[in-house]
């Protein structure tokens, strides 16, 4: 069973060195282990600094294209290399190398075919009262609308199948964390998590400028890819709450009509008219949307049968 450890990077020639020495170099039930940078468009040393240090494959990119564009490449070269099982860190060092372990075995055993590390974020020293809330809170909501149970929906550290890397499609440009997981959740794969542990803060995060552009865009991703696998859900919240204000509206004309002998309020007949064709509209584009998200559900599927078949050729060819 093959093994690689992808580390997409961004200007890391000072932290790679000891991240890449902090990684196994044997695993129980693993035969093979590689590393496979990601260049995300460097400006400094960084892809000289993985060749020093014995990094078998990297995959550079000619501009920097972000963190979600970075983990699908990594994830496409992985799978290309033959890869059984991959595993994702951070190029800053911030996971525990000896913890790929724990990742993997899971997948190795056959229990899980993804497994996300859980950095039971309440305990980490460096993180603020505020950011320990907010982590909480997005896992929770992660949660939800994925039908999982990972507490740590935002980290970074997780194993894949190669089969569960297949289906991967992520969409979004800021990052993969929370798309991966409802994906995972919404194409039915089997999902776990485990405990691992943090090293200390090497640098602050470059992915967002603080924490209200951290929400902003983790709401944008999480309600975009909810709508992507639930339309119909989302499309009749929204059309039911206009709908429901026009009967409420409705009825409030029909109250005064009755007890001032229908004279006024007129405007109330007009604005419940208003937000009761808006609410059907809204409710309308919902199945529209449904079928829509039906067809990319086979797509989806094509796609996989695809990559699955394209890759077992290029198997047999280096074989």
């Amino acid at each position: 069973m093959k093994l690689i450890i992808q580390i997409p990077c961004y200007n890391e020639e000072d932290i790679l060195p000891q991240t890449l020495a902090d990684l196994p170099r044997q695993l129980p039930g693993i035969d093979t282990i590689e590393f496979l940078i990601i260049d995300d468009g460097s400006t400094d040393k960084t892809v000289n600094v993985a060749r020093q240090s014995g990094v078998h494959h990297i995959v550079s990119m000619t501009k920097n294209k972000g963190l979600a564009k970075g983990f699908m490449s990594g994830l496409d070269a992985c799978l290309r290399l033959g890869a059984d099982v991959i595993v994702n860190t951070d190029a800053d060092n911030q996971y525990c190398g000896e913890d790929i372990a724990k990742l993997v075995a899971p997948i190795v055993n056959g229990r899980a075919e993804m497994v996300v590390g859980d950095r039971q974020t309440n305990a980490i020293e460096h993180f603020s009262w505020f950011k320990k809330r907010l982590q909480n809170l997005g896992s929770w909501v992660v949660r939800q609308v994925s039908d999982t149970e990972i507490p740590d929906a935002t980290s970074g550290f997780r194993a894949l199948s190669r089969e569960a890397a297949m289906r991967m499609n992520v969409v979004s440009d800021f990052t993969y964390t929370l798309e991966t997981i409802i994906q995972a959740g919404k194409k039915n794969l089997a999902i776990t998590h485990v405990p691992i542990r943090t090293n200390g803060k090497l640098r602050e995060s470059r992915l967002f400028r603080g924490n209200w552009s951290y929400i902003k865009r983790s709401v944008a991703t999480i309600a975009r890819i909810y709508t992507m696998y639930e339309p119909l859900k989302m499309f009749s919240y929204i059309g039911g709450f206009f709908f429901l204000a026009g009967v409420l509206i409705g009825l409030r004309f029909v109250f005064y009509f009755f007890m001032r002998g229908g004279a006024g309020h007129i405007q109330s007949l007009i604005l419940a008219a208003v937000l009761l064709i808006l609410g059907v509209q809204i409710f309308v584009l919902g199945l529209v949307a449904d079928i829509i998200g039906s067809n990319r559900r086979l797509i989806e599927d094509a796609l996989f049968r695809l990559k699955k078949m394209e890759l077992q050729g290029d198997r047999k060819k280096s074989e």
